[in-house]
């Protein structure tokens, strides 16, 4: 099984910190002890980037677009490695649920070694193809000049990304999220510090333009990187690599990225197929995602206290506990997806105008809304249930129902949409299908109870 160590391994963790109970039950409070901070976590980079925007903003058009070119780089990078969290969290707290402190921060180390190698070969990578993969996207000319110096300044920063994706990752394996949301906003904070007085040469700092983004956004990343180190030397546990948990941190991981790769593959068919019904419907389209993307922020961190919780569940060998965690936080998100849910209903007539004044968009955004408003309880059903089968590690399962979702659900009905005119319609239809059809995969997995594997190995 993924989860089963070296002989060696077993015997160098013997020894067991001395633990308050992992397998608490699931009150409330407990659940929102973790939820709370690791909203906290995913909400700062989107913060921290408008923030960047409004900064870099005032620098010009070109500028502006160099930018956007160079954070859509940066994101497809760091969106595909989401399994240094998301795996981790799993395969530490099934350690930290079965009284093994030590085992779970192992898991740590692992994903760390992990996150320097591969970072270090995106880097490597990024430096060697920059300019043509900048000159794709921004179509050559001046925006593909101001994305370049962008994009190699910050590209050395991914390494300390994924470093901080590993050690969020033990860390809410072992049911800490505070120290993470502390290391997090501190990086971002010294980035926002730093941007204005880079970009513009305030106080007596250079004078960078849109190159002091990247810097500034790179001394952030590496701050944080450094507390996440700092956390693993304190723990006093070996820190050399072991190539058997590297290797089942791979294979998880493949199943992860695989499942990130139908997530984006859908994403980008909804957007080009949008912009081919002009720009008021793209603008529409933009907009409503958006908000899915950030309601869906809010939902996941129910999920991720859903994953650290199930973990050390089943790593204590707790089944019913497992199950009535499951059942718990599933409750919560749903009940969270129908007041979000509510309160669009609510604010239909006024909220599309935060966004846009331009009656076209607004005329269109109408079609989504709804949709948007319809999937909200599904999704709080969608995103729990996530966070349950990740936290009992049955990656395979959800590569593959996401993967079969997108295949039979979103896809058709978004070429379908464009290849018979349907418009925004059609688009959100598909991804109404995508949702109701992971709803019924993952619904029937955790009803099935197979993902109730005890133990660490």
């Amino acid at each position: 099984m993924w989860w089963r160590r070296s002989h060696a391994h077993l015997a160098e963790s013997r020894h067991r910190t001395p633990l308050t109970d992992p397998v608490q039950p699931a009150t409330s409070r407990r659940i929102a002890a973790l939820a709370f901070p690791a909203l906290g976590v995913l909400a700062a980079e989107p913060v921290y980037l408008l923030f960047d925007l409004a900064v870099v903003g005032r620098l010009g058009a070109v500028d502006l677009a160099g930018l956007a070119i160079g954070a859509l780089v940066m994101g497809v990078l760091s969106s595909q490695l989401t399994f240094l969290s998301y795996g981790t969290t799993a395969r530490a707290a099934r350690f930290y649920g079965a009284g093994d402190r030590s085992a779970a921060v192992g898991e740590g180390v692992q994903a760390t070694w992990l996150a320097l190698g591969i970072g270090t070969t995106i880097v490597i990578g990024v430096q060697l193809t920059a300019g043509p993969l900048v000159s794709a996207l921004a179509g050559g000319g001046r925006i593909a000049e101001a994305a370049l110096p962008w994009v190699r300044i910050a590209s050395l920063a991914v390494p300390a990304i994924l470093v901080a994706a590993a050690g969020n990752g033990w860390m809410r394996g072992v049911q800490d999220t505070m120290r993470p949301l502390r290391y997090v906003v501190f990086g971002f904070a010294v980035s926002a510090v730093l941007c204005p007085l880079l970009v513009y040469g305030l106080l007596g700092a250079p004078e960078l333009g849109l190159p002091g983004s990247a810097v500034a956004n790179l001394v952030g990343q590496w701050l944080a990187a450094a507390l996440f180190f700092r956390a693993l030397f304190v723990e006093q546990i070996p820190l050399r690599p072991r190539p058997p948990v590297l290797r089942a941190q791979v294979v998880m991981g493949r199943d992860l990225v695989l499942r990130t790769l139908a997530f984006q593959a859908c994403f980008v068919s909804a957007g080009a197929v949008a912009a081919r019904f002009g720009a008021a419907a793209v603008a529409a389209h933009q907009v409503v995602l958006q908000l899915w993307n950030f309601l869906a922020l809010v939902l996941d961190s129910l999920a991720i206290a859903a994953q650290s919780l199930v973990g050390a569940a089943l790593g204590a060998g707790h089944l019913a506990h497992a199950k009535s965690v499951a059942w718990r936080v599933t409750i919560f998100s749903t009940v969270a997806g129908a007041v979000l849910a509510a309160l669009f209903v609510l604010g239909s007539s006024v909220l599309p105008g935060v966004f846009t004044d331009d009656r076209s968009v607004l005329d269109e955004i109408g079609v989504p809304w709804w949709f948007l408003v319809a999937q909200l309880p599904v999704a709080g059903i969608v995103f729990a249930l996530d966070g349950v089968l990740l936290g009992a590690g049955d990656a395979t399962f959800m590569r593959n129902a996401t993967v079969i979702s997108a295949l039979v659900g979103f896809l058709p009905l978004v070429w379908l949409s464009l290849a018979f005119g349907w418009g925004l319609l059609g688009i959100w239809s598909g991804l109404s299908a995508f949702m109701v059809l992971r709803l019924v995969f993952v619904g029937w997995r955790a009803f099935s109870g197979r993902w109730l594997v005890p133990g660490t190995g």
